[in-house]
Protein backbone atom coordinates (compact mmCIF):
# COMPACT_ATOMS: atom_id res chain seq x y z
CA UNK A 1 0.00 0.00 0.00
CA UNK A 2 3.20 2.27 0.78
CA UNK A 3 4.58 1.76 -2.51
CA UNK A 4 1.32 2.80 -4.17
CA UNK A 5 0.71 5.92 -2.51
CA UNK A 6 4.25 6.86 -2.85
CA UNK A 7 4.24 5.86 -6.60
CA UNK A 8 0.87 7.59 -7.26
CA UNK A 9 2.54 10.96 -5.32
CA UNK A 10 5.62 10.09 -8.09
CA UNK A 11 3.02 10.33 -10.72
CA UNK A 12 1.34 13.49 -9.99
CA UNK A 13 4.30 15.51 -9.37
CA UNK A 14 5.49 14.13 -13.16
CA UNK A 15 2.05 15.37 -14.41
CA UNK A 16 2.20 18.78 -12.66
CA UNK A 17 6.09 19.21 -13.57
CA UNK A 18 5.62 18.59 -17.59
CA UNK A 19 2.31 20.43 -17.42
CA UNK A 20 3.76 23.69 -15.75
CA UNK A 21 6.98 22.96 -18.32
CA UNK A 22 4.50 23.13 -21.18
CA UNK A 23 2.56 26.37 -20.09
CA UNK A 24 5.99 27.80 -19.40
CA UNK A 25 7.59 27.45 -22.95
CA UNK A 26 4.03 28.30 -24.43
CA UNK A 27 4.59 31.64 -22.35
CA UNK A 28 8.05 31.76 -23.73
CA UNK A 29 6.83 31.82 -27.65
CA UNK A 30 3.97 34.00 -27.28
CA UNK A 31 5.84 36.74 -25.06
CA UNK A 32 4.48 40.52 -25.37
CA UNK A 33 1.47 41.79 -27.14
CA UNK A 34 -1.46 39.63 -28.58
CA UNK A 35 0.05 38.09 -31.38
CA UNK A 36 3.23 40.05 -31.25
CA UNK A 37 5.32 37.29 -32.63
CA UNK A 38 3.35 37.53 -35.74
CA UNK A 39 3.48 41.07 -36.49
CA UNK A 40 6.71 40.97 -35.32
CA UNK A 41 7.70 39.38 -38.26
CA UNK A 42 6.91 42.12 -41.07
CA UNK A 43 9.68 44.01 -41.38
CA UNK A 44 8.38 48.03 -41.09
CA UNK A 45 8.67 49.89 -44.41
CA UNK A 46 10.55 52.68 -44.83
CA UNK A 47 9.12 55.90 -43.78
CA UNK A 48 8.75 58.50 -46.45
CA UNK A 49 9.20 62.21 -46.00
CA UNK A 50 7.96 65.16 -48.15
CA UNK A 51 9.46 68.55 -48.75
CA UNK A 52 8.08 71.99 -47.30
CA UNK A 53 8.74 75.61 -48.28
CA UNK A 54 11.54 77.05 -46.27
CA UNK A 55 10.34 79.33 -43.89
CA UNK A 56 11.85 82.74 -42.44
CA UNK A 57 14.61 81.86 -40.06
CA UNK A 58 13.08 81.83 -36.69
CA UNK A 59 9.36 81.53 -38.06
CA UNK A 60 7.48 78.23 -37.22
CA UNK A 61 4.72 76.42 -39.63
CA UNK A 62 0.92 78.35 -38.93
CA UNK A 63 -1.85 75.56 -37.67
CA UNK A 64 -2.44 75.33 -41.57
CA UNK A 65 0.48 73.71 -42.12
CA UNK A 66 -0.90 71.90 -45.64
CA UNK A 67 0.09 75.21 -47.27
CA UNK A 68 3.93 75.24 -46.87
CA UNK A 69 4.29 71.61 -48.90
CA UNK A 70 6.48 72.25 -51.03
CA UNK A 71 4.58 72.67 -54.45
CA UNK A 72 7.22 71.17 -57.14
CA UNK A 73 7.71 67.92 -55.20
CA UNK A 74 3.99 67.39 -54.77
CA UNK A 75 3.24 67.52 -58.35
CA UNK A 76 5.86 65.01 -58.90
CA UNK A 77 5.74 62.96 -55.83
CA UNK A 78 1.37 62.82 -56.37
CA UNK A 79 1.95 61.94 -60.30
CA UNK A 80 4.17 59.08 -59.61
CA UNK A 81 2.67 57.81 -56.58
CA UNK A 82 -1.07 57.66 -57.75
CA UNK A 83 -1.83 60.17 -55.03
CA UNK A 84 -4.07 63.04 -55.72
CA UNK A 85 -2.35 65.50 -54.93
CA UNK A 86 -4.80 67.32 -52.38
CA UNK A 87 -4.52 64.06 -50.54
CA UNK A 88 -0.78 64.02 -50.47
CA UNK A 89 -0.63 67.54 -49.29
CA UNK A 90 -2.99 66.36 -45.99
CA UNK A 91 -0.22 63.17 -45.60
CA UNK A 92 2.56 65.21 -45.46
CA UNK A 93 1.41 67.95 -43.11
CA UNK A 94 -0.07 65.37 -41.05
CA UNK A 95 3.14 63.46 -40.33
CA UNK A 96 4.85 67.08 -39.86
CA UNK A 97 3.16 67.80 -36.80
CA UNK A 98 2.81 64.50 -35.88
CA UNK A 99 6.44 63.94 -35.44
CA UNK A 100 6.77 67.17 -33.95
CA UNK A 101 4.64 66.37 -30.70
CA UNK A 102 6.05 62.98 -31.01
CA UNK A 103 9.53 62.91 -32.16
CA UNK A 104 10.34 59.25 -31.23
CA UNK A 105 7.54 58.02 -33.84
CA UNK A 106 9.05 58.87 -36.92
CA UNK A 107 5.94 58.04 -39.24
CA UNK A 108 6.35 58.84 -42.85
CA UNK A 109 3.99 60.15 -44.74
CA UNK A 110 3.47 57.07 -46.88
CA UNK A 111 2.32 55.18 -43.73
CA UNK A 112 -0.56 57.53 -43.28
CA UNK A 113 -1.24 57.32 -47.46
CA UNK A 114 -1.39 53.63 -47.13
CA UNK A 115 -3.89 53.67 -44.19
CA UNK A 116 -5.86 56.35 -46.53
CA UNK A 117 -5.84 54.35 -49.54
CA UNK A 118 -6.91 50.85 -48.02
CA UNK A 119 -9.69 53.10 -45.93
CA UNK A 120 -11.00 55.19 -48.42
CA UNK A 121 -8.99 55.24 -51.82
CA UNK A 122 -7.96 58.65 -50.37
CA UNK A 123 -11.19 59.61 -50.12
CA UNK A 124 -13.08 58.13 -53.88
CA UNK A 125 -14.84 55.52 -52.48
CA UNK A 126 -18.21 55.14 -53.75
CA UNK A 127 -17.53 57.32 -56.39
CA UNK A 128 -16.41 60.87 -54.51
CA UNK A 129 -13.14 62.85 -54.34
CA UNK A 130 -11.96 64.95 -52.15
CA UNK A 131 -12.47 69.12 -52.63
CA UNK A 132 -10.07 71.65 -53.03
CA UNK A 133 -10.89 72.56 -49.03
CA UNK A 134 -10.19 68.76 -48.07
CA UNK A 135 -13.74 67.97 -47.78
CA UNK A 136 -15.01 65.02 -49.21
CA UNK A 137 -17.42 65.49 -52.06
CA UNK A 138 -20.11 62.98 -50.75
CA UNK A 139 -20.01 61.22 -47.31
CA UNK A 140 -18.21 58.14 -47.04
CA UNK A 141 -19.46 56.01 -44.31
CA UNK A 142 -19.41 52.39 -43.19
CA UNK A 143 -21.72 49.47 -42.74
CA UNK A 144 -23.60 49.73 -38.68
CA UNK A 145 -21.20 48.05 -36.62
CA UNK A 146 -24.15 46.05 -35.35
CA UNK A 147 -22.37 42.65 -34.87
CA UNK A 148 -23.76 40.79 -37.80
CA UNK A 149 -19.79 40.66 -39.12
CA UNK A 150 -18.32 43.15 -37.72
CA UNK A 151 -17.82 44.06 -33.75
CA UNK A 152 -21.53 45.00 -32.10
CA UNK A 153 -20.52 49.36 -31.22
CA UNK A 154 -23.99 50.56 -29.91
CA UNK A 155 -24.27 54.34 -31.66
CA UNK A 156 -21.53 57.12 -29.50
CA UNK A 157 -22.97 60.00 -30.98
CA UNK A 158 -26.42 60.23 -31.60
CA UNK A 159 -25.77 60.08 -35.46
CA UNK A 160 -23.90 62.90 -35.53
CA UNK A 161 -21.32 61.83 -37.34
CA UNK A 162 -22.37 58.74 -39.03
CA UNK A 163 -26.38 59.75 -39.25
CA UNK A 164 -27.42 56.45 -37.55
CA UNK A 165 -28.53 56.91 -34.00
CA UNK A 166 -28.32 53.11 -33.15
CA UNK A 167 -25.28 51.87 -34.26
CA UNK A 168 -22.15 53.48 -34.98
CA UNK A 169 -20.10 53.53 -38.45
CA UNK A 170 -16.63 54.53 -39.32
CA UNK A 171 -16.51 57.81 -41.35
CA UNK A 172 -14.40 59.66 -43.39
CA UNK A 173 -11.54 59.34 -45.82
CA UNK A 174 -9.80 57.45 -42.54
CA UNK A 175 -12.57 55.83 -41.59
CA UNK A 176 -12.52 56.87 -37.93
CA UNK A 177 -15.65 55.41 -35.49
CA UNK A 178 -17.41 58.24 -33.34
CA UNK A 179 -15.82 57.01 -30.12
CA UNK A 180 -12.64 57.01 -31.69
CA UNK A 181 -12.69 60.06 -33.26
CA UNK A 182 -13.66 61.93 -29.56
CA UNK A 183 -10.50 61.08 -28.50
CA UNK A 184 -8.13 61.22 -31.39
CA UNK A 185 -9.93 63.85 -33.49
CA UNK A 186 -7.95 66.81 -34.25
CA UNK A 187 -8.69 70.13 -36.33
CA UNK A 188 -5.47 70.47 -38.81
CA UNK A 189 -6.52 72.74 -41.36
CA UNK A 190 -7.08 75.68 -38.43
CA UNK A 191 -10.89 76.12 -38.74
CA UNK A 192 -11.95 75.72 -34.94
CA UNK A 193 -14.01 72.23 -35.74
CA UNK A 194 -12.11 68.44 -35.43
CA UNK A 195 -14.13 67.42 -38.94
CA UNK A 196 -13.74 63.32 -39.80
CA UNK A 197 -14.64 64.06 -42.97
CA UNK A 198 -11.77 66.86 -43.78
CA UNK A 199 -9.24 64.92 -45.03
CA UNK A 200 -6.01 67.46 -43.46
CA UNK A 201 -8.40 66.91 -39.97
CA UNK A 202 -8.97 62.78 -40.32
CA UNK A 203 -5.06 62.28 -41.78
CA UNK A 204 -3.58 64.50 -38.87
CA UNK A 205 -5.39 62.35 -36.68
CA UNK A 206 -4.72 58.87 -38.03
CA UNK A 207 -1.04 60.34 -37.51
CA UNK A 208 -1.14 61.06 -34.08
CA UNK A 209 -2.99 57.95 -33.41
CA UNK A 210 -0.39 55.95 -34.71
CA UNK A 211 1.93 57.66 -32.78
CA UNK A 212 -0.04 57.22 -29.84
CA UNK A 213 1.99 55.22 -26.66
CA UNK A 214 5.28 56.11 -27.58
CA UNK A 215 5.77 54.00 -30.38
CA UNK A 216 8.71 53.97 -32.56
CA UNK A 217 7.69 53.07 -36.37
CA UNK A 218 10.63 52.82 -37.90
CA UNK A 219 11.02 49.40 -35.66
CA UNK A 220 9.05 46.62 -37.21
CA UNK A 221 7.45 46.00 -33.92
CA UNK A 222 6.29 49.84 -33.33
CA UNK A 223 5.19 49.79 -36.97
CA UNK A 224 2.91 46.49 -36.81
CA UNK A 225 1.55 47.43 -33.35
CA UNK A 226 0.35 50.69 -34.56
CA UNK A 227 -1.30 49.56 -37.74
CA UNK A 228 -2.74 46.48 -35.60
CA UNK A 229 -4.47 49.41 -33.26
CA UNK A 230 -5.94 50.46 -36.11
CA UNK A 231 -7.11 47.46 -38.03
CA UNK A 232 -6.59 44.34 -35.91
CA UNK A 233 -6.63 41.99 -38.94
CA UNK A 234 -3.23 40.63 -40.52
CA UNK A 235 -4.23 41.01 -43.82
CA UNK A 236 -4.98 44.53 -43.53
CA UNK A 237 -1.30 44.79 -41.60
CA UNK A 238 0.01 43.01 -44.91
CA UNK A 239 -2.05 45.08 -47.45
CA UNK A 240 -1.11 48.52 -45.57
CA UNK A 241 2.49 47.19 -45.54
CA UNK A 242 2.65 46.41 -49.18
CA UNK A 243 1.03 49.37 -49.87
CA UNK A 244 3.50 51.93 -47.96
CA UNK A 245 6.42 50.39 -49.55
CA UNK A 246 5.06 51.05 -52.82
CA UNK A 247 4.08 54.45 -52.31
CA UNK A 248 7.81 55.25 -50.66
CA UNK A 249 9.63 53.12 -53.90
CA UNK A 250 7.20 55.53 -56.12
CA UNK A 251 8.06 58.95 -54.69
CA UNK A 252 11.79 58.21 -54.28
Amino acid sequence: MLRLKRLAVLSLFAFCAITAGAFWLLGATNAGAPGAGVRAALPAPPQAAGKFVPLAGGSTHAVNITRTVEPGWLARAAAQAGIPARALRAYVAAVSMANADAPACGIGWNTVAAVGFVESAHGALGGGHLTASGDVSRPIVGPGLNGDGFAAIADTDDGALDGDALWDRAVGPMQFIPSTWKLAGRDANGDGVADPHNIDDAALSAAGYLCAGGRDLTSNQGWADAIWSYNQSEAYLAQVGEKAVEYADQAG
